[in-house]
């Protein structure tokens, strides 16, 4: 095929705005129809961002100019949407996480081999220009060899604000698996696959309060570890630690440090898609700052290379296969945290190329 790759959207929720937002804005992509479960969300959506149709999810998956499916429904249906995605012949993007546990990851990274269709997978933060920056820093010598690691993400913990937060502290999140995927995304971005993990998690409080919104004062259990503490230890022999809270009072948003036999980088917020890099060399007195060049738009630009990437017959960048392997390394480190031990990785993923520098969405490259 030629020309525009054609995109098919199935659940209309709040993130939906911000891939359409870009998805619309990108000439080498066509969004042809928006489905959920709920017809007059997928209308709403449809007839804001200028989409010719709107319907069910089968509506999506049978629609005939429709090659990538970008699955944004609700965690636990983004494995089995997949899987009748992959059967309808569609390739697949999908919101992080890739799956709830290793089985049904495994099942649907089989089912797109076996049919010759890709899988993709949030987060493409590391695609943003900040990340990217830092990346091809690294990628020409500028740390010399890296050779460590070390993560922070911690806070109060998201009920203050968060209206319906109860989710957020039980058995699929917690601090680990609601941000670990763009920390640890990022660390396998920089060292390549992760092969031994230990850790050790707590649990401050058993009940936390909702904080705002109609259901504020109200009380919920907490099932998950909210602060956990993980080394890894990566392939290459690389390793890293890191720390996942929602404990702290003092929040820590985005901080990565990677050092290296020359030089320690400081990446922005792996959360995002933009922000500048700081740089300290051995014997340096001060760091020295650097402005992220590349895109800054938001998530869809991982949608972006992988259609690109079709039409060249060339591997994209947000594999499904690293979206598993983040998946394998959260839920042994879970595990660790569980059984007091080290535990080894048994998938493995490769880093993939930063992307040129000029790369542009909303350019214009395949007719």
């Amino acid at each position: 095929m030629s020309g525009p790759v054609g995109v098919g959207i199935i659940g209309a929720g709040v993130i939906s705005k911000e891939y359409l937002t870009n998805l619309t804005a990108f000439p080498d992509v066509q969004v042809h129809i928006v489905a959920d479960l709920f017809p007059e969300a997928a209308s709403a959506r449809a007839e804001e961002f200028g989409v010719a149709a709107f319907g069910t999810v089968e509506d999506a998956l049978q629609h005939p100019d429709v090659e990538i499916i970008v699955n944004l429904t609700t965690p636990a249906a983004h494995v089995p949407v997949a899987l009748d995605a992959v059967a309808a012949g569609k390739h697949v993007w999908s919101e992080k996480p890739f799956s709830l546990d290793r089985e049904s990851g495994q099942s649907l990274l089989d089912a797109a081999s076996d049919a010759g269709l890709r899988l993709g997978c949030a987060p493409d933060t590391f695609l943003g220009a900040g990340l990217q920056t830092g990346l091809r820093m690294i990628q020409r010598g500028d740390i010399g060899v890296p050779l460590t690691a070390l993560t922070l993400m911690q806070s109060p913990g998201p009920e203050a604000w968060h209206p319906n937060p109860a989710f957020l502290f039980q058995e699929g999140a917690g601090p680990l698996f609601d941000m670990g995927p763009y920390y640890l995304t990022t660390l396998i971005q920089t060292f390549g696959a992760a092969q031994t993990v230990a850790a050790l998690g707590s649990r401050s409080r058993e009940t936390r309060v909702i904080g705002s919104g109609p259901r504020a004062g109200e009380e919920f259990e907490v099932t998950v570890p909210t602060h956990v503490s993980a080394l890894v230890q990566f392939e290459n022999g690389a390793s890293s630690t890191s720390n996942f809270s929602f404990d702290s009072p003092l929040p820590r948003h985005g901080f990565v440090e990677i050092t290296g036999s020359e030089a320690t980088i400081a990446f922005p917020d792996p959360n995002r898609f933009d922000g500048e890099i700081r740089l300290h060399r051995h014997g340096a007195e001060e760091w020295e700052t650097f402005p992220a060049a590349g895109s800054t738009f938001g998530r869809g630009v991982g949608v972006l290379d992988m259609a690109r990437s079709i039409r060249a017959g060339a591997p994209h960048r947000a594999q499904g296969a690293t979206a598993f392997h983040v998946l394998d390394v959260m839920a042994s480190i879970a595990e660790s945290v569980e059984t007091r031990s080290f535990v080894d990785i048994a998938s493995s993923a490769a880093a993939a190329e930063p992307l040129p520098e000029g790369w542009d969405p909303t350019a214009r490259t395949l007719s």
